[in-house]
């Protein structure tokens, strides 16, 4: 058979069901056996951004590999973004790609790129394939390197004549992977040392990161929470890794955290850190972040632990064998210590700070409609199991905090890179995913106008997703930080999506085969959310025209420490002072 047969059939074997893509010259060869494939289903997208993001969404709402297809030069430079995006959120994504023949390589031929040196820094591996026999091979460790260990995007890159060029297939190939070994089990010596320090702690935090949900964890970490009796804080990549409802959950920490949650980081003597990073946006100024603490750090990338905060007990492995292991240790522990410490000191100050400071939004002293409304009614009237993606901004932000989230795989959104535009591709690729669960994407303006030509790639292919735009009229975040520390000087945030309506999100949504919907006060809210869950037959677009000066609190200032934290404006509960 040809390369290119030989990739399809290679895709088949690793179990790949759908593929995001658009053809062009180099990659063409690829598209032909793709044709007659049973197996794989071809999303034929309207820009590779989409692909690229769907392919995540796809990875993010299923545990699976996600996987994407380019041409070469501006086709697959257009997969730079989402595959940074998939790299900062541990994402498991195979890009494929298509390359100028191996003979034009390195003499700058028409649509070439050294895509391999460009995604070098922002992906998990990648390789060039030069001899067709390679190439099932190559495919077998792309998916191998994406999902195993920490996950992460992996590229292939492939010549247009080594895919035309005959080839045998056979399968499966033997995996060359020299010094690839990710530690899964855990060093029981480490265990037993932070179940120690867990078993001493008088203010414990349990803070939980997205790599609980990569490593399906969540039930292991219900079971560690409620032995425990620790309170949980989970990060923006991890909402839904432990239930909004249950009476531990302090809610999410960081920039836009509850006040809870920063607060109880702060105050902490021991964070036990699960697949967490101490990211920049959870920690705020690193030097003054959770002084009193000792810290338990596991995660399966050796490289991620004490590079931002040093560890006392460092553990590296997978997530679900720690956390079970840890339970173990923490009864043994408990049997064999004389004394437990009584937490209820503890949580009667967290309670308190969880009582004084809820999470909560005034309305537009305009009259103008809510947003944070508008979120909070959305979680209020959708399905339990429904999945919620988000562009990045303020709508994000207020999805994170309003929407609850009782399990794992619900809420998906760009954390680590914070990709405008990442919401309609990445709900695409959910709903191929999981078809049977209601996808909404929750996107602002500005969001919406970087992506929104996927919504005809759904309206065509039977993807039915929902869209709640979040039409403020500008780059809402960055208005809040010009209104915040730029003296109110709005330079270039302004859309004129309000002032000129321009576009019209309802024509627009028609346009592109969707229902347009609008709803501008309170009273149209709920009816339109319902009208919206009606219709399944086409995707469906609402555009929400809220008030323009909504802001998104409790926050951090950049470069402050979390003991700054603002829970509403020159609003700052004094963390620094005993209680």
């Amino acid at each position: 058979m040809t390369g290119a047969q030989s990739l399809v059939r290679s895709l088949e074997a690793v179990g790949c069901e759908v593929v995001f893509g658009i053809p062009g010259g180099t990659i063409l060869p690829a598209y032909d056996p793709l044709l007659d494939s049973t197996k794989v289903r071809h999303v034929l997208v309207r820009h590779e951004q989409g692909a690229g993001h769907a392919a995540t969404g796809y990875a993010q709402a299923t545990g699976k590999v996600g996987v994407c297809m380019a041409t070469s030069g501006p086709g697959a430079t257009n997969l730079v973004t989402p595959l940074a995006d998939a790299n900062m959120d541990s994402v498991p994504v195979v890009a494929i790609t298509g390359q100028q023949t191996r003979g034009l390589i390195g003499t700058d031929a028409f649509q070439e790129a050294d895509i391999c040196g460009i995604t070098m820094p922002i992906t998990k591996h990648n390789f060039l394939v030069t001899d067709p026999a390679e190439i099932p091979r190559a495919i077998a460790e792309a998916f191998h390197l994406a999902s195993t260990g920490r996950p992460g995007p992996v590229l292939v890159d492939i010549p247009k004549d080594v895919l035309q060029e005959m080839t045998s297939f056979s399968w499966p190939p033997e995996l060359r992977l020299p010094g690839y070994r990710p530690t899964t089990r855990p060093h029981g010596k480490q265990v037993r040392e932070a179940a120690k320090l867990i078993a001493a702690a008088k203010r414990p935090v349990l803070y939980v990161g997205g790599g609980v949900i990569k490593a399906e964890a969540s039930a292991e970490l219900l079971r560690l929470a409620e032995e425990t009796k620790i309170p949980v804080v989970t990060t923006l990549m991890a909402r839904g890794a432990f239930p909004d409802s249950h009476p531990q959950h302090l809610g999410m920490p960081g920039m836009h955290g509850t006040v809870a949650a920063v607060a109880a980081m702060q105050k902490s003597d021991l964070l036990v850190a699960l697949g967490a990073r101490f990211d920049d946006r959870v920690t705020g100024q690193l030097s003054t972040f959770a002084p009193d603490a000792q810290v338990v750090h596991a995660d399966i990338d050796p490289a991620e632990i004490s590079k931002n905060r040093r560890a006392d007990v460092p553990i590296v492995g997978d997530c679900k064998e720690i956390i079970s292991e840890l339970i173990d240790a923490v009864r043994t522990e408990k049997e064999n210590s004389k004394r437990t410490v009584d937490l209820a000191p503890w949580w009667e100050q967290l309670d308190a700070l969880r009582g004084t400071f809820p999470l909560g939004y005034d309305w537009p002293e305009d009259g103008t409609l809510s947003p944070q409304y508008v979120i909070e009614r959305i979680g209020a009237l959708t399905p339990a199991d429904t999945l919620f993606t988000a562009g990045v901004g303020q709508h994000q932000m207020w999805a994170a905090q309003f929407i609850k989230y009782e399990s794992p795989r619900t809420w998906i959104n760009s954390g680590g890179l914070g990709t405008m535009g990442y919401a309609v591709p990445a709900a695409m690729g959910a709903k191929a995913g999981v078809p049977e669960v209601q996808v909404w994407a929750i996107d602002g303006d500005g969001c919406f106008q970087m992506t929104n030509q996927e919504l005809a790639t759904c309206a065509i292919e039977g993807i039915p997703i929902k869209v709640a735009v979040i039409n403020n009229g500008n780059l809402g975040m960055v208005r809040q930080w010009q209104t915040l520390f730029y003296g109110e000087r709005y330079s270039n945030t302004d859309l004129g999506t309000h002032k000129h309506r321009i576009p019209d999100f309802v024509l627009l949504a028609e346009a592109l085969g969707c229902a347009g919907l609008r709803a501008e006060s309170k009273d149209e809210v709920d009816a339109v959310i319902q009208q919206a869950m009606e219709i399944n037959d086409r995707p469906v677009v609402i555009d929400f025209v809220v008030g323009k000066d909504a802001q998104v609190w409790p926050m951090v200032a950049a470069g402050t420490g979390n003991s700054e934290i603002m829970a509403a404006r020159g609003i700052r509960p004094l963390f620094d002072e005993d209680e």
